[in-house]
C-alpha cells in the first residue's frame, strides 16, 4: 500500500441536524442536481418535455396556423406558443412522475430514507428540479415561437411576466402529479391523468378560439386551467384582458399546490418508508 492509501479520512467539521434548514437547502439542491442529470440522460423525459412540444408547435403552425389566423383575424402563434409552453410543462411532469414511481418500485426512495438527511429534501429537490425544467422548456418554446412570428408586443416586462405563468401552473401540476404517482401502486392514476391532459390539450382557447366550440362546451373551454393560462399569456404578449384570466390561472396553480401538497408529502413519506 502506498503512503497515500494510509492517510486517514478527513473528519467532519460541521454537523447538521436532520431538521436543520441548512440541511434542507443543501440536500434539496443535491436532489435537484441528481434529477436534472438523470433527466438529461433519459430519452423519455427529453422527448416528452422538449421534442414533442416543439414538433407539435411546428405542426400546428404549418397545418392550422393560416386557417386560424384568417378566421380570427389574429395571428394564431400568439395562442399556440402559450399553449405549447403549458404542454411542455405538463408532459415533462408526467414523464417525471413515471420516473418517481419507478424509483419507488426499485426501492431507491426507501434507501434515501435510511440516510441521515432531511426528510423533506427529496420532495423539495424534486420540485426545484421541476421548476428548472419548466423554466428551460418555456424559454425554448418562446425562442422557437420567435422564429415563427411570436413577439412581446406589449413590451419586454409583460412578456417576461407571461413566461412566469407556465412556471406557476407547472409547479402546481407537478405537486398534483407527484401525489398521484406515490399515493397508490395498484391504480394507474398517472396514466389516467395523461389521458385527461390529452383531452384538455385539444379543448382550450390556445388551440382554437373559444367561440369555435359548440355553445354547450364553451363554458368548460373558457374556464379550464389551460385556457385561462393561455388567455393570460396572450393578454401579456399580444394584448387584451389580463387581470381576470391571470387571477383564474393563479387560482388553478396555487389551488393545485394547496390541495395536493399534503397528499404528496404523506404519499412520498409512505413510499420512502415502504420496502
Amino acid at each position: 500500500m502506498t503512503e497515500l492509501d494510509l492517510r486517514p479520512l478527513p473528519q467532519a467539521t460541521r454537523h447538521l441536524s436532520e431538521r436543520s434548514p441548512v440541511a434542507l437547502y443543501t440536500q434539496s439542491v443535491m436532489h435537484c442536481g441528481r434529477l436534472l442529470r438523470r433527466w438529461a440522460r433519459d430519452p423519455l423525459t427529453i422527448i416528452q418535455a422538449m421534442v414533442y412540444p416543439v414538433l407539435f408547435l411546428l405542426m400546428l403552425r404549418t397545418v392550422l396556423g393560416n386557417s386560424i389566423s384568417s378566421a380570427t383575424g389574429v395571428d394564431s402563434i400568439f395562442g399556440t406558443v402559450p399553449l405549447m409552453t403549458l404542454v411542455a410543462a405538463m408532459s415533462g411532469s408526467l414523464a417525471s412522475a413515471i420516473g418517481l414511481r419507478r424509483e419507488r418500485q426499485a426501492g431507491l426512495l426507501a434507501r434515501f430514507q435510511t440516510l441521515p438527511v432531511h426528510r423533506a429534501a427529496g420532495l423539495v429537490g424534486r420540485l426545484l428540479a421541476e421548476a428548472v425544467r419548466i423554466l428551460g422548456t418555456t424559454v425554448l418554446m418562446v425562442v422557437v415561437g420567435f422564429f415563427l412570428g411570436f413577439r412581446f408586443d406589449q413590451g419586454i416586462v409583460p412578456g417576461i411576466a407571461a413566461m412566469g405563468i407556465p412556471l406557476a401552473f407547472g409547479i402546481g401540476f407537478a405537486v398534483f402529479i407527484s401525489a398521484a404517482a406515490v399515493v397508490t401502486t395498484t391504480f394507474p392514476i398517472v396514466e389516467g391523468v395523461g389521458m385527461l391532459f390529452t383531452l384538455l390539450m385539444f379543448f382550450n382557447s390556445g388551440f382554437v378560439p373559444t367561440q369555435a366550440y359548440p355553445t354547450w362546451l364553451q363554458p368548460i373551454v373558457a374556464h379550464n386551467p389551460i385556457s385561462v393560462s393561455v388567455d393570460a399569456m396572450k393578454g401579456l404578449t399580444l394584448g387584451g384582458p389580463v387581470q381576470w384570466p391571470l387571477i383564474q390561472s393563479l387560482f388553478w396553480a396555487f389551488g393545485l399546490m394547496i390541495v395536493f401538497a399534503v397528499p404528496a408529502i404523506r404519499g412520498y413519506r409512505r413510499a420512502a418508508e415502504s420496502v
